[in-house]
């Protein structure tokens, strides 16, 4: 934490900030507003209520219309300011509106009534957080279980992602065969195919496999990433190879070597790895569109999808899954953030 705030407070100029030590955060705060700017404006929005989302001009933080109880009148009535014939103002409660005449009374005082043209009256806001946006959401939805599905396919494959890829990459690292290298490049190479093209190929193998509108559909064909074997095999070449000569001198097995050897030392591109498969597995919306079609099976992108209807969409709802959607990235990234740099930076060695 020291050198964090080391770091943010220095400055190059002696007493008075020099013009570089403005420049430099003025463009840091363009940075940080332009990139948190929309997931602040996001999270606040996922408070409002209905009505305050369709409000024109929009406000950023989440105001609602204050309420008063009247006598007479079951439930609380909508406060407005209201400007009288003869000048003053006051707060008055609206018991009903015709056209653009609004009917409103005194809180104190219910028996007289004021008729009020609704240009004349301005609503009384109150902070207020919609709570209920998410309350409502696993009651209304069949949230839970498109969170479930999603956290499924993202825990399983992650764990199968790093398994796959870490065996292909202890292989080409650390055994010496005949046509490594071309294998090696051959696996690389198909970071050159776009997705799209091999979409058609996937769905008739996982179609003849009977794994449609099944959740291991969705994890199967993307066990093994081009991405992941030349991240770890980058990797593994900085571990000593006399560190594994030593363990077969004792007589370990080549799975208890790469159990107990090559993973406990490559957990810095292995978390590396972990958030790249967290990330693709929690976002990906077009594979799961094409395997899945069961409301049952959809992850949390297909139900944020057909969440949308044609005619309305029920945007404080929508708005609150989305915040909901984005909270597991963010706190893997948080978790695992400090491997990244080790990580990236140390397959890059050799």
């Amino acid at each position: 934490m020291a050198n964090l705030t080391a770091m943010l407070t220095a400055r190059r100029g002696r007493g008075a900030l020099d013009w570089t030590d403005w420049f430099s955060y003025g463009y840091l705060g363009l940075g940080l507003l332009l990139m948190f700017g929309p997931v602040a404006w996001l999270v606040l929005s996922s408070f409002k209520s209905a009505a305050a989302l369709n409000e024109f001009p929009p406000q950023l933080l989440p105001y609602g219309q204050k309420t008063v109880a009247v006598t007479g009148h079951e439930n609380p009535l909508p406060l407005y300011r209201v400007t009288l014939p003869d000048g003053t103002t006051r707060e008055l409660a609206e018991v009903r509106r015709i056209g653009i005449q609004a009917t409103l009374v005194d809180p104190n005082a219910p028996e007289q009534e004021y008729k009020v043209n609704i240009r004349e009256r301005k609503p009384v806001r109150e902070f207020e957080l919609a709570l209920n946006n998410y309350t409502e959401i696993f009651g209304k939805f069949s949230f839970g279980t498109f969170l479930w599905n999603s956290v499924f396919i993202t825990v399983v494959a992650t764990l199968i992602t790093l398994l796959f890829n870490a065996m292909a990459a202890f292989a080409l690292s650390k055994y010496r065969f005949g046509g490594r290298n071309a294998v090696f490049l051959v696996i690389i190479s198909t970071l050159m195919i776009p997705p799209t093209i091999i979409l058609v190929p996937n769905f008739l193998v996982v179609s003849e496999l009977g794994l449609l509108n099944s959740l291991w559909g969705v994890i199967w064909p993307a066990v093994a990433t081009p991405t992941g074997v030349f991240l770890l095999r980058q990797y593994m070449l900085t571990i000593p190879d006399e560190l594994i000569e030593a363990a077969r001198m004792d007589n370990a097995s080549e799975w208890r070597i790469f159990w107990r050897i090559i993973l406990p030392l490559s957990a810095p591109a292995l978390a590396v790895l972990a958030i790249f498969s967290v990330m693709w597995r929690w976002n990906d919306f077009l594979w799961p569109l094409i395997v899945l079609s069961r409301t049952e099976k959809f992850t949390l992108q297909l139900a944020l999808n057909a969440f949308q209807g044609e005619l309305t969409t029920q945007w404080h709802y929508l708005l609150a899954m989305t915040v909901i959607t984005l909270l597991p990235v963010t706190l893997v990234f948080a978790f695992l953030q400090k491997y990244i740099t080790t990580g990236i930076a140390s397959a890059g060695v050799k």
